[in-house]
């Protein structure tokens, strides 16, 4: 830990704490995440932020963000209809993954730059890089404190990651003790969505049961496996079975759904998806 130490960059600390007073001193108020953000940008300059709540099985909460309306549909609204399901953070965060500041790159998996959520959603966001603070804010709810740079920009340089590093620790502490009594919607100060509850279910449902009763239930883990854009070495992986196995069971259950590509597999999927949301809704 020591050593450790030694390498990360310094920063202004007489700077740093006078962003940091002025953030414990809104902690009680709606300003916080502005000016949390404030404070980071201080440390390292990044385009976008975007706080979201993770919570087991559920669709994410978006407490706070800076996107203009436009971007907001792409950046939250459309992520929330189902993408975030192929997320590494989501995913993340639903296998409880520790405190702590991560590169979307580590986290992801080994083909997800070249999976079809990335050509087909997030390559929309024209990020250049993505990075998040993962806050633990109960045993199964995690905040996910996101600093992007758009495509014009460049990515984090290791002396940047290893800035936000050193305030991790502070930033984790000061998130925690604003959200941590964060049980619901209405606890973020927003109107609850009467269908909110429902869509939930059938978000995750649907991701759960795409295939039911066409596919076999290894099948269907190798599909879910794919659209989070893993290869088939990753999945024999963590399955604990063979590549050469994992190679059988793809190409049985694109002959078994008619289809010869991912990017066939990703369009069935959110096909799918919409429908089932959509007779969801109409039976609510």
């Amino acid at each position: 830990m020591k050593n450790r130490a030694k390498t990360l960059p310094k920063l202004d600390s007489r700077d740093w704490h006078e962003q940091l007073a002025a953030v414990i001193a809104a902690e009680d108020t709606d300003q916080f995440p502005a000016v949390l953000v404030q404070a980071l940008r201080r440390v390292v300059p990044f385009d976008f932020p975007v706080f979201f709540v993770y919570r087991g099985a559920e669709r994410p909460i978006c407490v706070y963000d800076t996107f203009t309306p436009r971007e907001r549909i792409i950046f939250v609204t459309d992520y929330q209809e189902g993408p975030y399901l192929l997320d590494p953070f989501y995913q993340a965060c639903a296998e409880r993954i520790q405190p702590g500041l991560y590169r979307l790159r580590e986290i992801a998996p080994d083909r997800f730059y070249h999976s079809e959520y990335h050509r087909s959603y997030y390559r929309r966001t024209g990020l250049a890089e993505e990075i998040g603070f993962v806050i633990a804010l109960s045993d199964d709810m995690r905040l996910v404190i996101s600093l992007m740079r758009a495509g014009t920009s460049t990515p984090f340089s290791d002396r940047d990651f290893g800035k936000l590093r050193r305030v991790e620790p502070i930033v984790h502490a000061l998130s925690f003790r604003r959200w941590r009594n964060l049980e619901s919607q209405q606890a973020i100060g927003t109107e609850p969505e009467v269908t909110r509850p429902s869509l939930d279910t059938q978000v995750t449902g649907a991701f759960e049961k795409f295939g039911e009763g066409v596919l076999t239930r290894r099948e269907r883990d190798v599909v879910r496996m794919v659209l989070r854009g893993h290869s088939s070495e990753s999945i024999g992986r963590h399955l604990e079975i063979s590549t050469g196995t994992v190679k059988i069971h793809r190409k049985n259950l694109y002959g078994k759904l008619g289809i010869s590509s991912q990017s066939e597999l990703f369009s069935k999927f959110i096909s799918y998806l919409s429908d089932a949301i959509g007779d969801g809704v109409a039976a609510s």
